[in-house]
């Protein structure tokens, strides 16, 4: 039997939005939270809206929000019951998760074990095959041998994609159209790998080539019980990062959804999966699902499930990992309703897409009904080039995704922010897109249409 944790407070191992998204969440539970921060994040506003704040370093990753060690000092020193990850940093950190749990602090995400296995993507692509998850045929990790390379590329066949097996976000991920390039491309990505993750395990796999990205949003007690929230369609991405999310996935077949759901269901639960996590898909129709990988954690545009479900994940992520029962935390029965569509506003060149760090020298977010901000900032805040340019993520909630394009359109043009540039011009041209508007999405469609505006 798992022992329920009492806790009364929260290191928030993260900055920014993020951090301020659970912030609010355990103020609204009753509990004390504790915020960390670099010296590039001294005046950012989560710090003013946690309990206690605590400073954990330079601005450089490596040295604060990476630094396991400073983390868990002050985890001791403030005497935390829990510790929420975030996403991104340390939250698929296998290793670090051992850490809180073995300095007596819950962790909130999912087990260590599960987090080593499913982060390492030729893992965990064994483990989902073995428990009957659909999906296209990879090679094994290979090597610096490009004789290797080349035998199981021709095995697999071309167009083929080059993937790091430890890594995520769509780094290091090259195409290969031909055996031609296998000779620059295999030494480009395992140098990218090594920098990104430290590590320079590869894989091959079948490029499909015009997917649609499906995931489908998990919870899950300790006890067997796992839930799918429904899903969200991230298709629209330039160079495989994620630009717009939608919730519900438009134009697919809601009985092929929900069979995808119940399967994985099914597979998590004989995988013992618990607390929170996303199965990411790719779904073409003549292929239907094949998986991708899992993520581990929150994922930063779990708001427009929220949205559509009225479920806050963030309390449920909470509640399930100090050992509550799923049926407790969730209604008998979560219905859809509406439709919602997520930007994310990036301080970055709308042409060039290079990042755009600065002071906000103006910083007015929409205030409209049916629109969320989530944000790290506020007017006089700079955005530090330290760390991923994201500046804010507008949701907007609509009965009709028609409506929901709409009024996030509308939203975008109110917000206002000057000193640095954003992808807002970028972002208001793909919500103008027929294509776009008819949910003709793939992960391709960026890529048309900034082809399109280059004529």
């Amino acid at each position: 039997m798992v022992a329920t944790v009492n806790v009364k407070r929260i290191l928030v191992a993260n900055r920014g939005a993020i951090a301020r998204r659970v912030i609010r969440a355990i103020r609204e539970m009753g509990l004390e939270s504790v915020a960390v921060y670099s010296e590039a994040d001294k005046d950012l506003p989560y710090l003013q809206e946690a309990d206690f704040a605590e400073c954990i370093g330079p601005p450089t990753p490596l040295q604060s929000y990476l630094n396991q060690q400073i983390i868990l000092k002050v985890a001791r020193d403030y005497e935390v019951d829990a510790l929420h990850p975030g996403y991104g940093f340390l939250s698929e950190n296998a290793d670090f998760a051992r850490a809180v749990q073995k300095a007596g602090v819950c962790f909130i995400g999912p087990s260590p074990d599960l987090i080593q296995m499913l982060g390492h993507k030729t893992q965990a692509r064994d483990a989902m095959r073995a428990a009957g998850m659909p999906m296209v045929d990879s090679s094994d990790v290979l090597g610096d041998d490009l004789a290797e390379v080349h035998a199981a590329a021709e095995r697999l066949g071309f167009p083929l994609l080059i993937k790091p097996a430890s890594g995520g976000g769509g780094i290091g991920m090259l195409p290969l159209f031909s055996a031609n390039q296998i000779a620059t491309e295999w030494p480009r990505a395992r140098s990218i790998s090594e920098r990104s993750f430290g590590r320079t395990d590869l894989y091959l796999e079948p490029f499909i080539q015009a997917p649609r990205h499906i995931e489908f949003q998990f919870l899950a007690d300790k006890y067997g019980g796992v839930r799918c929230i429904y899903e969200r369609d991230c298709s629209t991405q330039r160079r495989h990062q994620k630009v717009l999310e939608e919730a519900p996935a438009p134009a697919l077949d809601r009985d092929c959804v929900a069979a995808m759901a119940a399967q994985l269901e099914k597979i998590l639960a004989a995988l013992r999966y618990d607390v929170i996590g996303t199965v990411e898909m790719l779904y073409t129709p003549d292929r239907g699902f094949s998986f991708l990988e899992v993520n581990t954690r929150l994922q930063v545009e779990h708001a427009v499930t929220e949205e559509v479900t009225g479920i806050d994940l963030v309390k449920a992520q909470i509640r399930l990992a100090t050992g509550e029962q799923i049926d407790d935390v969730l209604p008998k029965t979560i219905s859809l309703g509406g439709h919602a569509l997520e930007a994310r506003i990036y301080a970055e060149d709308p042409v060039r897409f290079i990042p755009s760090p600065g002071v906000l020298k103006e910083f007015v977010p929409p205030s409209m009904e049916a629109v969320r901000v989530e944000t790290g900032y506020q007017q006089g805040s700079r955005i530090s080039s330290y760390y991923d340019p994201l500046v804010a993520k507008v949701i907007a909630k609509a009965e009709t995704r028609d409506a929901a394009i709409q009024i996030l359109s509308a939203a975008l043009q109110a917000f206002t922010i000057s000193g640095v540039k954003t992808n807002i011009p970028f972002i208001q041209r793909v919500l103008a897109d027929k294509d776009f508007g008819r949910a003709v999405v793939s992960t391709e469609i960026v890529q048309r249409i900034l082809a399109d505006s280059a004529k």
